[in-house]
């Protein structure tokens, strides 16, 4: 696990903040709409680049939080999880020349 997700824990059982999982991903979703709502928002609903602004930047370390927790909440050590998702990528990729999933259907 890293030291990241250690200090998150350790935040989280300083601060009561421990909860089942089924919560935090609710809470994980919330925070992805803020994110969603900032993107529109600094992006004139899709019409021009985005805008990123301190607000933006806020609301995605909130939704890192809270991947953070959910992976600790669940004893999944993330950055392990995180390189064994690129790993996959890689291997799509240089095996379909594409990264989606659907690509291994489709051969």
């Amino acid at each position: 696990m890293s030291d990241l997700q250690k200090e998150i824990a350790t935040f989280l059982d300083a601060h009561d903040l421990r909860c089942d999982p089924a919560t935090r991903a609710l809470d994980l979703a919330s925070e992805f709409g803020e994110v969603a709502k900032e993107i529109l928002k600094g992006s004139d609903y899709g019409k021009r680049p985005v805008d990123v602004t301190a607000d933006l930047r806020e609301e995605l370390g909130d939704l890192t939080f809270s991947l953070y927790a959910l992976a600790t909440e669940l004893d999944i050590d993330l950055a392990l999880a995180l390189n064994q998702a690129v790993k996959k990528y890689k291997t799509r990729i240089s095996s379909y020349g594409a990264s989606g999933s659907d690509v291994e259907q489709t051969t």
